[in-house]
Parts: C-alpha cells; structure tokens; sequence
C-alpha cells in the first residue's frame, strides 16, 4: 500500500508539468558518452512518455565513440582539433554512415518499439540543416588560426517547418548533426552547437543536455563540490569568471547560453546515466541537474 501511495504521489507532482507543458516543444542532445545499451532504454522511454503525454521532443544525437571505433576499423587516424573532428574526404563517409545508419536507426527503433512513433530527419538523400564550413578561429587556438578543418560545418539554418510537421502527430524527429553545405556538400557539426541552434530557431521551450556528469559542479561551503541546482545566465557568466565552471563543461555551458539567448525558455545539463533522468528533471520541483534560465531569476522547474 506505501509503494502505491508513493507511485500516486509522483504523479500527482508531475500533473502541472505535464499540463504547463503540454504541445511544448522540448529539445534534447543525446549522444557521446551517454549513448549505452544499459542508459538506452531509460532516455527514449522517458522521450517517449514525453510524447505521450502531449509535449514535442525531438531528439539530436552524436555518435563521436561509434565514428571513433568504426575510423579505427578501417584505419582511418582519429584528429582533434581544439574539439573538433578533422574530417576529410576519407573520414566523411564513415562518419555519415555511422550517424545515420547506426546511431539515428537505432534510436528511431527503439522509441518506436515503446509505443510512441518516431522518424529520423536525417537521411543520405536529406538533411534538415544547412552550414557554412567551420576553421579553427584565432580565439579557438593561434597555432592553428585559420586551419581548415576537412568537411566540418556551424549550422546556419533549421527547418523548421519539417521539423515541427513531424512533431504534429506526435512522432518524435531524430537529427543527426549532418548538414547540407553551400555548395551541396555534406558537413559534420559539433552535435552540442547544433542541437542549441535547433532548439534556438524552435524557440523551444527546453533545451537538454544529457552528458555524463550530474550537471554543473561547483564549490561548496566546505570546499567540495556540490550540485547547482539552478542559475540565471548572468550567475553563470560570473562562476565563468570566477574559473568555477571550465574545461570539458564550458562548451556545454556555452551551448546553453546560445539556446538562452535565441529565445529558449530554460536549459538543462543531466546526467543522462541516471534512470528517468529527463523525467526527473522535468516533472519535479527540485529536479536532477542544473538547469540555466535567461532571466534575472532561477524559478521551478
């Protein structure tokens, strides 16, 4: 009877969410790391209620290890530069086919298989993006100012009408961070920018970042870390300075902040590992992760 009770309880606290959010468009970046057999099922079945109980999620996905292993398979040398795969004319093709026929027709399937129908946006014939190719800039790095970067891109444009018309009845849109360049070419994007930019050019109500960290990480009292729990961008713009949040979290933070400032409601940073995570973050008051608002001041979830 207590574990009934309990059970009733959640989803009474999750009831105004699922009203307040409901034709709500909500943004979530899937990929890298958190992309596991083991964390699969709990991420696209939490997309899947979501979509069930009346919200428009669309997912965008990385697959950095999975192109890793497949370049080592075929002997291809993995570069980075300043976080950027260098992708040439050899690379590009393995990349597309890992992304597309891999990572995005698994994910496809899977949610379908929960009950919820999903499509993948991104194809070998159609992209929904469109990008300008990407060189490394003199902020990005002085040793390599101005070095080509192969077939990489910045998404430029959303289409948004395709997206939203799949959203219509209910299926969940799966991107890859593939891109049609200017001259008809394909471009690799970093999957990070390109879902803020989505999520920008929606003006999605979220924006959610599953990494494998629980969130943002910042001292606490006692000078261990702890939890942020939530924070205005003008909050985060000073433990930026204060050298309190960087490193591997910085392009995450600075993704959030771009989807902020296109006109995105709030951001998330979750650790995708975390069973029901999304919903987690979503549908309770205190939520799991760090989520990042806009405005002067941090509210409810």
């Amino acid at each position: 009877m207590e574990e009934a009770i309990r059970k009733a309880s959640v989803l009474i606290e999750a009831l105004p969410y699922i009203r307040d959010f409901h034709d709500a468009v909500v943004v979530v970046k899937y990929g890298g790391s958190t992309i596991e057999d083991d964390d699969l099922h709990n991420v696209l079945l939490s997309v899947a209620f979501m979509s069930q109980v009346g919200m428009r999620p669309l997912l965008v996905h990385g697959g950095g290890k999975f192109i890793t292993r497949a370049l080592d398979e075929k002997g291809i040398e993995t570069e980075f530069i300043h976080g950027y795969r260098v992708t040439d004319e050899r690379a590009l093709p393995v990349v597309a086919d890992v992304l597309i026929n891999q990572v995005n027709r698994k994910l496809v399937d899977t949610i379908r298989a929960f009950g919820s129908k999903s499509v993948g946006l991104t194809t070998e014939e159609s992209r929904p993006l469109r990008a300008e190719p990407l060189t490394i800039s003199e902020a990005d790095g002085p040793d390599q100012h101005g070095r080509g970067l192969g077939f990489v891109g910045r998404v430029t444009w959303v289409d948004t009408d395709a997206i939203l018309a799949a959203t219509e009845d209910r299926t969940v849109p799966v991107i890859a961070p593939l891109a049609t360049g200017p001259a008809g070419e394909v471009l690799n994007c970093n999957a990070d920018t390109a879902a803020s930019f989505i999520a920008g050019a929606l003006n999605a109500e979220k924006f959610v970042l599953l990494t494998d960290v629980p969130g943002i990480l910042v001292p606490g009292p006692d000078g261990k870390p702890q939890l942020l729990s939530s924070a205005t961008e003008p909050e985060i713009e000073r433990m930026i300075e204060q050298g309190h949040i960087s490193g591997g979290m910085m392009p995450k933070v600075r993704a959030c902040i771009a989807a902020l400032d296109a006109g995105v409601h709030k951001a998330h940073i979750v650790d995708g590992s975390i069973p029901h995570a999304l919903l987690l973050e979503i549908f309770t008051e205190q939520g799991i992760g760090t989520q990042i608002l806009g405005g002067p001041s941090a509210g409810g979830r």
